[in-house]
């Protein structure tokens, strides 16, 4: 499909709003919108919902995941964050690990790939190695040069989420799997912008929050789960991810066996009509547009913001290390200005993390969006003394 021009005709984006926040919070697509205020009226009319409603939204959005991003159907489970899936990671690996093994997370990871770990490393005794931010942003390099033969975790994100600077996930399963270390990766901040070849990473587990670049409701999630974990106790037994469970009459003989797959991961309640139909609108979007094809257009996007904002002097990571759609942008120190705040004045939307002016656009950009933003930045450098 061809999306060489803007699509904010399919998101209810006002033309006088140019919002380069989509890491913090994606805008919603007006066809999940519709789809959602539909089905929450049918609450009106229970006695319409049967027992397959409980389950084929659930099916629906394997199927899609899988033709998406790889990797079969059945490995894929539906929860409501990145911190449930990232907390369903961590205890199944916690029986594995003992004193003085360790697990590897990168510096100023963002909580939910960092907390689970911390508290399995307590219960567990193994230890936290956190690599430090490389100055060069070559974060691969720096993962690769601490992977040992004491690692046994390695829970890294496919791009830092306060900059974008990318990790070659590739060389880093590539090593993990050399020491036999579980590879753990919080893709939410990529997946469904920025390719990612499952098939030649094949991680343990692949976590992505569905509100971001996945287009998803809040509170829909995406956990992967290898076929090597699949018996592992879930982070809760629900009623839904038994055998049998369709047949609400005999729900009194209690099955002690889970639904294949990864199901048994899946959060309770899991096709709620608030949410999963939305969910399911938001992925077959993207399926239209592919997410190579996502990628290609906001990496041009990207490029273009990045070579004026390099002629204004700030500094960005180097071009190599760069991911397509996610831009972080360092201001010179000394500035008298707040641009995150300033900029919504003008309502101009980016967001700042650490130490970074993160500028993360979707397909909804329109070109006089590109043009306002970098003119508001260029007079707000200009007025805080740096032209």
């Amino acid at each position: 499909m061809d999306i060489s021009t803007t699509q904010r005709h399919l998101f209810d984006v006002p033309g006088d709003v140019a919002y380069f926040n989509t890491a913090y919070n994606a805008p919603q697509l007006k066809t999940s919108t519709e789809k959602l205020i539909a089905t929450a009226a049918e609450k009106s009319r229970p006695w319409e919902r049967t027992a397959n409603s409980f389950f084929d939204d659930a099916e629906t959005v394997r199927t899609l995941a899988s033709e998406l991003f790889g990797g079969d159907a059945g490995c894929y489970a539906i929860v409501p964050a990145a911190s449930y899936g990232l907390s369903t990671a961590a205890r199944i690996v916690e029986r594995t690990l003992s004193r003085d093994d360790q697990i590897l997370v990168i510096g100023e990871a963002f909580p939910s790939n960092y907390l689970p770990w911390e508290r399995t490393a307590h219960e567990s005794g193994a230890q936290i190695v956190t690599v430090p931010v490389p100055d060069d942003l070559n974060w691969t390099r720096a993962i690769l040069d601490r992977i040992g033969k004491s690692t046994r975790v390695v829970a890294v994100p496919n791009c830092h989420w306060t900059n974008g600077a990318r990790i070659d996930l590739e060389a880093v399963a590539d090593a993990a799997r050399s020491v036999e270390a579980v590879l753990a990766v919080d893709a939410s901040q990529s997946l469904g912008a920025m390719p990612l070849p499952l098939e030649s990473v094949r991680p343990d587990f692949l976590v992505a929050a569905g509100y971001k670049w996945l287009l998803c409701p809040y509170g829909f999630s995406l956990l992967y789960v290898d076929e090597k974990w699949h018996a592992s106790r879930p982070l809760e037994e629900s009623w839904l991810a038994r055998e049998g469970a369709e047949d609400f009459g005999s729900l009194v003989l209690y099955s002690q066996h889970y639904m294949p797959g990864a199901r048994r991961f899946d959060v309770g309640q899991k096709c709620t009509p608030t949410i999963m139909p939305g969910a399911i609108e938001a992925l077959r979007q993207l399926k239209r547009w592919s997410v190579a094809e996502i990628s290609s257009a906001l990496s041009k996007v990207n490029a273009d913001i990045a070579a004026h904002l390099e002629r204004l002097g700030l500094i960005l990571p180097p071009e190599a290390c760069r991911s397509p759609h996610l831009l972080g942008v360092r201001l010179p120190e000394g500035l008298d200005i707040t641009p995150v705040k300033e900029l919504a004045e003008k309502r101009i939307y980016v967001s700042q993390r650490g130490n970074s002016l993160r500028i993360a656009p979707h397909l909804h950009i329109a070109p006089h969006d590109v043009d306002r933003l970098l003119q508001e930045l260029s007079l707000l450098l200009s007025a805080g003394g740096r032209a």
